[in-house]
């Protein structure tokens, strides 16, 4: 089995006085305000577990003041944490002492906030250079590893401008490069994008999608925003109250919804836009298709193929062998909002 990038165990967050007395007690449970006014103390995140596989995008998701920020804060102890434990690649964050938590935020974790954090008297490639400066890279070395990434995230050619010659977007990829220049293990993004334009928010999340096949990191993404989270998540954890409310796949999340408050986070998600052909693919069928599609394919991209003739889809697995097939009535089932796995289905 392999072991986990990022391990976390009964994590809490209490602030206030005389936090350690807060968890796992019955005052843990009482309303928010009820439980600041009897003692003081505010839970901000509340026995969280999790376990994030090398490689994995995994998303954190809910509204202003879930505790999501936290979370993420407390995995390399930016915050400290109440009670529980974090281990990253190995290493014991929560028992760590002061010279290994710096080696872990200098070596092996990079963090990429929403407020970009630029040297305005920099220039792009001293920006970006500059954890490669903290770890005493030499100038050249690092000026050349600058100007690699700078390519990578799409400005190459730009790094003797300054921050305040470039867009917002722009400065996140800045902001990102940074982060990317020291070879890190697993990045943690805190809503990165919040503050940029609609389109340029949906180039950043395709850049980071490029990134991610590109450079294959682990990453933590911290987000209030649904849909930024399903294109991004290979993962996604429903967090309300300080409290994980569901985790799993974008499918999982809007196809069984675990409770009626992540059932109204996705109600107005598109079904097709989220379901593989996978999840409602029936047994394969003989004769002719409509064509062939991979088993991860959305359902809405299978609609062209279905609305033009009465065949089904051959779906494939990626070795390219059939496991299944789906037609017009699987795909409009879906469309509609009916039953994930009609009769006959076979799951993924």
């Amino acid at each position: 089995m392999t072991e986990s990038a990022i391990s976390v165990h009964g994590l809490w967050k209490v602030f206030g006085p005389k936090a350690e007395r807060i968890v796992k007690s019955p005052d843990a449970d009482l309303p928010r305000g009820e439980l600041e006014a009897k003692t003081g103390c505010v839970v901000a995140m509340r026995d969280i577990n999790l376990e994030v596989a090398p490689g994995e995008v995994f998303v954190v998701m809910g509204l202003s003041g879930s505790g999501k920020s936290t979370l993420v804060r407390c995995l390399t102890r930016l915050i400290e944490p109440t009670a529980g434990s974090v281990t990253i690649s190995g290493v014991d964050v929560t028992g760590a002492d002061r010279e290994q938590l710096l080696q872990l935020r200098r070596n092996t974790v990079s963090m990429v906030f929403q407020h970009f954090g630029l040297l305005p008297h920099r220039t792009l490639i001293d920006n970006v250079a500059f954890g490669l400066e903290v770890q005493k890279v030499d100038k050249a070395a690092r000026r050349a590893k600058a100007e690699e990434i700078l390519e990578l995230v799409g400005l190459g050619g730009l790094g003797q401008r300054k921050p305040d010659q470039l867009s917002g977007g722009m400065q996140q990829r800045v902001g990102l490069g940074r982060a990317l220049a020291t070879d890190p293990e697993i990045l943690l993004f805190d809503e990165p994008f919040s503050a940029l334009d609609p389109l340029i928010r949906r180039d950043m999340q395709d850049e980071v999608i490029r990134l991610r096949s590109e450079v294959n990191k682990t990453m933590v993404f911290i987000t209030h925003d649904l849909s930024e989270a399903l294109r991004l998540g290979d993962r996604i954890a429903i967090m309300r109250d300080g409290k994980f409310v569901q985790v799993g796949t974008p499918e999982e999340v809007v196809g069984s919804p675990a409770d009626d408050y992540v059932r109204n986070f996705v109600r107005d998600v598109p079904r097709s836009h989220v379901i593989a052909v996978g999840s409602v693919m029936s047994a394969p069928s003989d004769g002719d298709d409509a064509g062939t599609v991979n088993s991860t394919t959305k359902v809405r991209d299978v609609v062209p193929l279905v609305a033009h003739s009465d065949l089904p889809v051959r779906v494939v697995n990626d070795a390219g062998a059939t496991v299944g097939s789906i037609d017009r009535v699987a795909v409009l089932s879906v469309i509609a909002g009916e039953d994930l796995h009609p009769e006959g289905s076979q799951g993924r």
